[in-house]
């Protein structure tokens, strides 16, 4: 019998047939699998691998290179090719769960845990380290790019979290001498996980060497200081205090392997007789067995809910059918986002699938007033609501749910478990039969729960535009709604399209019927960046007091982070932008961000990039304006602006090194610059960032960062230009030159008015980009910058060209080539080279043009420079064209329109290479061949929005099949 593929991505990316490994291709083609594998048999859009394999700037040829690479590997599985299916424009992989690596390790920790609560130690630890034995070295070894590293991160933390749990285990069965350099290797290699510094700490007690836990401790103490500015967490403090005391009881092992005391986990130890053993032992139940309640308990549903289709669709097909285990859905959000209501509404539609009952259990995790209710204690009200007598319930926890698990047996039972704290508080209360279903409402991600056991994340995002409309339109009526439009979309928008917000609001327009909705969406927009517009008597109904039950919930140090993440303009900040803003290192910063997205108080869209709502930002803003001391405010802006400039010049330098250069400050203490290795990640960065530095730029300059301002001007300018993005580099340039008009520098000065004139003159206002052309002219000669002056020189022949002073561009060429001299860089020499045989081959010249570009394009050939060769072909072409010399002219634009997309990032480029293109291939009486490609430039210049547009549609709308032309070139 053939033996069955087994994949491995829990170390090198691999696939197995018996003991023969499978040829998986190169490294990208190993990455698709990777991903697909990843999904765990779901589907993987072909977007979605695009994205995880080139990230932000995919090749445009990067569809069919995917199709190709699941094709290459079906090829390599031969018989086994049908495990990757294609499902759509989407692919899966059906490996069983036993053929996939990561797939039997979730189902070997997710046994270990019920052993471990059912007193199973030895169990559990076998469990665990069969897990542990499937890791065969890093996660995803051999595949590389940002997705790979995120995920590769994910699994990091569930191996250490599996192997916590092991050493946990291995210490309550009285192995402290044999973990302890486990233990102190963990310590060292994760020096700010407390987890693993707790169980050292009680190992090296246990051993007899109380003073090197205590050193331990005092080591965490001072490295959690310098590093995040925090104390120890409570339980590690605790357990400082009954070691420094010498308490006895963390000694005290029972004779059954489990330890009397010490886990952070266990309740406080009591003397135990045997009656206390008797009542502790789950018991089986009485013949007549508890009376058959059909509990009813659901709250009754929102009458305002509106929408959420989509997530209600994805939640009922996790319903667990016939004899299917039980499931567990978590649904999670930020605060006020509607958890608690989507989950009754989900629940009421689904209940009759549940005959035997509906339970309803407010864990109160994050009440204002009440504690988090006790795992026993809601094991109780469970119990009791199922039909228990409260004189048969037993005192232990443990035992409590093994009863629960009893009397759920053969029932199909729904739980709502709402507003819990943690996974902790969870656990102990999953049935352990088949056909039940748990839903649980929290703030916190409770990756454990999803992690260990088996639970399924369903995230709630706020409303869609449509769906808050929707909902007001349910509470205000349509009638009112329909009248004032443009009203109700301020509204929905200054709520955020947050529920709770949207809630309050239109219980506002409800009190004031006299009042038009206009009034009430100018009282939102005249508080927008506060709360008070959302303030309720009723604590549950105040947009500011739920969201202060999850803030009041976070360390110190992650609540500092909190309020100054509102500092950043948005939309969007990275994670070395964020360790910069708060000025620590960036592994303390992921781990704070971590806890920021586990309260759901900030967002994780992309890997490695964190959002929030407005109204998130507006209350942080309150804490930080009520917290923060205005120097550290200060402090922090300073920190934010010198990353952004220092990581954009550093960008900026690699994607232009011909360019002259500015000199910047030493950036603050703290900052956290981002390094980029080659001109493509540069590029990708910066299009990754383009909103927020234009953000950035507008805050530093209304702050009074004026040389940032400037600085971060020229920075962008070279992007900006290549991407056609004119629009917005004159905008940011009118910002910038406002800061350089304060500081009087001329050198700022110069340096914005020759971006300026770039800016205007491909807007075709040539009038305005002269002026400003001239004006750095002038200032570079004041200050004496001779390579700026040389680049405006050249500059100024744009200009003239738009113009049509030919003969004048052409001069101010030379004057570019006699300042560079006989030494000056080769790269911007063969720039103006390739301008000098431009403008001949304009001024039809066409023969002295192709002298000079033959020389610009040996200079760029050497440097293998397909940025410069693309223009310096440009130039070839057309006057090969204009020299009758039609297929050489071909040649030439083909290469250049490869050079143009192999660097990618330069679509107004490309778009005038397919136009000139176009011409000789209609003067070679290829008509359609030139309409298509006519067609492609007018998309790429009317996605720009680009001036010319306009120009190719005319070219295009000229050329007919048949070779008609009203003009043969242009």
């Amino acid at each position: 019998m053939r033996e069955q593929v087994r994949f491995v991505v829990l170390g090198p990316v691999s696939a197995w047939r018996g003991a023969v490994e499978v040829d998986l291709g190169p490294p990208r083609q190993r990455a698709v699998l990777a991903v697909l594998l990843l999904a765990e048999g779901g589907r993987v859009p072909v977007d979605r691998l695009v994205d995880a394999l080139w990230g932000v700037a995919p090749p445009a040829s990067a569809v069919g290179s995917v199709r190709t690479y699941v094709h290459r590997l079906r090829r390599a599985l031969g018989e086994d090719a049908a495990l990757i299916r294609s499902v759509g424009d989407a692919y899966v992989v059906r490996a069983l769960p036993g053929d996939l690596d990561l797939a039997a390790f979730r189902e070997l920790t997710a046994r270990a845990e019920p052993a471990r609560r059912e007193g199973d130690l030895h169990g559990a630890a076998v469990h665990l380290r069969d897990a542990l034995a499937l890791w065969r070295g890093p996660a995803l070894s051999g595949v590389r790019g940002e997705f790979a590293q995120a995920r590769r991160e994910q699994l990091e933390a569930l191996r250490l979290s599996a192997l916590e749990s092991l050493l946990a285990i291995r210490l309550d069965l009285g192995e402290h001498a044999q973990v302890v350099t486990e233990l102190a290797a963990l310590v060292a290699g994760h020096p700010l996980d407390e987890r693993f510094r707790e169980l050292l700490m009680l190992a090296l007690y246990r051993c007899g060497r109380q003073s090197a836990a205590l050193e331990t401790y005092a080591e965490a103490r001072t490295l959690l200081a310098q590093e995040l500015g925090v104390d120890p967490a409570p339980a590690l403090q605790h357990l400082y205090e009954r070691i420094l005391r010498g308490d006895g009881d963390l000694l005290a092992i029972a004779g059954d392997g489990r330890p009397a005391t010490a886990r952070r986990h266990s309740a406080p130890p009591d003397a135990v007789t045997p009656a206390d053993v008797t009542s502790a032992t789950p018991q089986p139940p009485s013949p007549q067995g508890p009376s058959r309640t059909t509990p009813a308990q659901l709250p009754s549903d929102l009458p305002g809910f509106v929408g959420r289709d989509a997530q209600l669709e994805q939640a009922s097909a996790l319903v667990p059918e016939g004899d299917a285990p039980s499931a567990t859905v978590v649904i999670g959000g930020t605060a006020g986002v509607g958890k608690t209501a989507f989950a009754i509404h989900w629940a009421r539609r689904i209940a009759p699938r549940f005959p035997d009952g509906q339970l309803y259990l407010n864990l109160r995790g994050f009440d204002p007033v009440g504690a988090p209710v006790p795992p026993a204690q809601a094991l109780r009200t469970l119990l009791e609501a199922l039909g228990v007598a409260p004189r048969e319930l037993p005192e232990d926890q443990d035992a409590l749910a093994a009863r629960l698990r009893t009397v759920l047996t053969g029932r199909r039972v729904l739980m709502l478990l709402d507003n819990a704290r943690d996974a902790g508080q969870i656990r102990p209360l999953l049935p352990g039969a088949p056909g039940c279903l748990v839903i649980v409402t929290s703030r916190n991600r409770l990756g454990g729960l999803v992690a260990v056991d088996g639970a399924r994340p369903l995230r709630l995002d706020v409303l869609t535009a449509r769906e808050g409309r929707d909902l007001l339109l349910r509470r205000l009526g349509a009638e009112r709604v329909a009248a004032e439009p443009e009203a109700v979309r301020e509204i929905v928008e200054l709520c955020a399209r947050l529920p709770l917000a949207l809630a309050v609001a239109a219980a506002r327009a409800a009190d004031r019927t006299a009042f038009p909705l206009a009034a009430l969406a100018d009282e939102l927009a005249e508080g927008h960046g506060s709360l008070d517009a959302f303030t309720d008597a009723d604590q549950a109904a105040d947009v500011r007091a739920v969201l202060s039950w999850s803030y009041h919930a976070l360390s110190a140090a992650a609540a500092r982070l909190f309020r100054l993440l509102v500092l950043h303009p948005g939309p969007d900040v990275s994670l070395p932008a964020a360790a910069s803003l708060a000025g620590l290192g960036t592994a303390a910063t992921r781990s704070l961000l971590a806890e920021l997205v586990h309260a759901h108080l900030v967002d994780e869209p992309a890997p490695g990039r964190y959002a929030w709502h407005d109204l998130l930002r507006a209350y942080a803003a309150e804490l930080s304006a009520e917290t923060d001391a205005p120097d550290e405010i200060t402090a922090a802006r300073r920190r934010m602006a010198d990353h952004y400039l220092h990581s954009a010049y550093a960008a900026a330098r690699l994607m232009d090194l011909t360019r002259d250069r500015i000199v910047l400050a030493e950036p603050s203490p703290g900052v956290r610059s981002e390094s980029h290795t080659t001109p493509q990640r540069a590029m990708a960065w910066f299009g990754t960032e383009r909103a927020v530095l234009v953000a950035v730029l507008r805050e530093a300059s209304a702050r009074g960062f004026d040389v940032h301002a400037w600085q971060l001007a020229w920075c962008v300018e070279h992007h900006f230009g290549r991407q056609g993005l004119w629009h917005e580099l004159g905008v940011t340039l009118r910002t910038a030159l406002e800061s350089a008009d304060r500081l009087g520098d001329p050198t700022a000065l110069a340096h914005i008015h020759r971006g300026l004139a770039q800016a205007e003159s491909y807007a075709k206002r040539t009038g305005d980009a002269r002026a400003h052309i001239e004006r750095a002219i002038e200032l570079f000669a004041k200050v004496g910058d001779v390579p700026a002056l040389t680049e405006s020189h050249r500059q100024l022949s744009v200009v003239l060209e738009v113009q049509g002073d030919l003969e004048g561009a052409l001069d101010h060429h030379r004057q570019a080539l006699e300042l560079l001299g006989p030494h000056g860089d080769g790269r911007l020499r063969s720039w103006i080279l390739n301008g000098l045989g431009w403008y001949h081959s304009l001024l039809g010249r066409h023969r002295e043009a192709l002298e000079f570009c033959a020389t610009a394009l040996e200079l760029a050939r050497a440097r293998d420079d397909d940025y410069t060769l693309g223009h310096v072909l440009n130039s070839i072409g057309h006057a090969r064209h204009h020299l009758g010399a039609h297929d050489e002219a071909v040649t030439a634009f083909e290469e250049a329109l490869a050079r143009f997309r192999h660097v990618g990032g330069v679509p107004w480029a490309e778009a005038h290479t397919l136009a000139s293109l176009a011409d000789a291939r209609l003067a070679l009486g290829q008509p359609d061949r030139a309409r298509a490609l006519l067609a492609e430039g007018v998309r790429i210049l009317e996605r720009l929005g680009h001036p010319d547009a306009g120009v190719l549609r005319e070219k295009l709308a000229a050329v007919t099949p048949d070779g008609d032309r009203a003009a043969r070139s242009g």
